[in-house]
């Protein structure tokens, strides 16, 4: 009886010339057979079939002629975009918003839906995620994979939500259902989590392999990114930085029981809001009440000292274990601070401590949060389906 058959270098090698191609399609636009030859180190020869191998499998496509040179003009190929299509959504306490792409990144259409007048998680996940594939005209068997950005802890090894506290109908044995009703595969992310992956893909940490994230806002979250890759601790509960004990409040002892951690306390919104009131500032948000202070001028600048220094203290608390060269300030009072935010912040570290990273706000427009839900759906799927092109 013979050995079990193992896969041999030269499909190993197919395999990986198909996923430099595909990805150079990405990347760099439609390109001839030529150029993915040059650009892939093959010969002509090996690209010919490889596109021809792509094109087999649907995941290329013919998508105009360069001209130039004698004889034909040579045939351009693109990754064909409707190969797969992924859903990323974002979970508030009010709404849901979904966003559909197809596998080159492209966004073709989106859903929002009111949570108030239903307790059903499932149900309005369901709506949202059939409505947005239904805009962006793909159809739901094509969607390899949703991704839902959501508050709270996502437990690594199961990953299912274990503590969401503004969601409170969010709970362990949600993901299967989930899977099940959809028929595809869903995950839960982080909703911190997912805005820094959508930094390090196009914001200001951009070729950064190791940075934080500081979200600023409502709630007060980080994300760590180390090697180019998010730590999310043993139970999902790194960068929970609400809850770190800090100066300037009292420390709550019954940390599920809705109550607020003292750094929450110390730079969450509401702590924001209250002291640009007493600086004399106004707004709606704190982020309004910040960009008040901004538009001021001078007269706005002792409360972006007071909101650096009451930041400093979570981000040197953070950079003092990780020693990060980058710290990214997120969330609506890390955008709305800006640049004058950014560098107080960083003066004020440099000065509390003995490590000096430099501090800057985000960069991402739009939702960072869907912006990375689609990012990692995106990931995911390419690498299944890149990484199967050879049977």
């Amino acid at each position: 009886m013979g050995s079990p058959r193992l896969p041999g270098t030269p499909r190993l090698l197919r395999a990986l010339n198909d996923r430099a191609a595909l990805e150079l399609l990405l990347s760099r636009g439609p390109l001839t057979r030529a150029q993915l030859g040059e650009l892939t180190g093959l010969s002509k020869v090996t690209a010919s079939q490889l596109v021809e191998r792509l094109e087999e499998r649907g995941l290329v496509t013919r998508v105009g002629e360069q001209a130039g040179g004698r004889g034909p003009n040579a045939q351009l190929y693109a990754v064909t975009p409707g190969s797969a299509h992924v859903i990323g959504a974002v979970v508030e306490a009010d709404r849901v918003v979904a966003s559909c792409a197809d596998i080159t990144g492209n966004v073709l259409g989106g859903a929002e839906l009111s949570t108030k007048d239903t307790d059903e998680p499932v149900k309005v996940v369901h709506s949202a995620v059939v409505q947005a594939a239904d805009n962006a005209n793909a159809d739901l068997s094509s969607v390899r994979r949703v991704v839902l950005g959501t508050p709270g802890l996502v437990d690594p090894s199961t990953g299912d939500i274990t503590f969401a506290w503004n969601l409170p109908r969010w709970h362990r044995g949600l993901l299967a259902a989930l899977r099940e009703d959809l028929n595809t595969t869903v995950m839960f992310g982080n909703d911190v989590n997912l805005a820094a992956v959508a930094e390090a893909h196009e914001g200001a940490a951009k070729g950064v392999d190791d940075f934080v994230l500081i979200w600023a806002g409502g709630g007060m979250g980080l994300a760590v990114m180390l090697g180019g890759r998010l730590h999310e601790g043993s139970t999902g509960a790194a960068g929970e930085i609400g809850y770190l004990p800090v100066p300037g409040a009292p420390i709550p002892r019954d940390t599920y029981r809705r109550s607020k951690g003292a750094f929450q306390q110390v730079a969450g919104a509401d702590a924001v809001r209250a002291v640009a009131r007493e600086h004399g500032f106004r707004g709606s948000s704190a982020a309004e009440a910040v960009k008040a202070a901004i538009a001021a001028g001078t007269r706005g600048g002792p409360l972006l000292d007071e909101l650096a220094r009451r930041l400093a203290l979570g981000v040197a608390s953070t950079c003092v274990v990780l020693d990060p060269p980058l710290v990214v300030l997120a969330g609506e009072v890390g955008q709305a601070g800006g640049t004058a935010l950014a560098e107080r912040v960083q003066h004020e570290v440099a000065a509390i401590t003995l490590v000096s990273p430099r501090v800057v706000a985000t960069e991402v427009s739009g939702d960072p949060v869907l912006t990375g839900a689609l990012r990692t759906a995106l990931n995911a799927v390419r690498d299944e389906v890149f990484g199967s092109t050879v049977g």
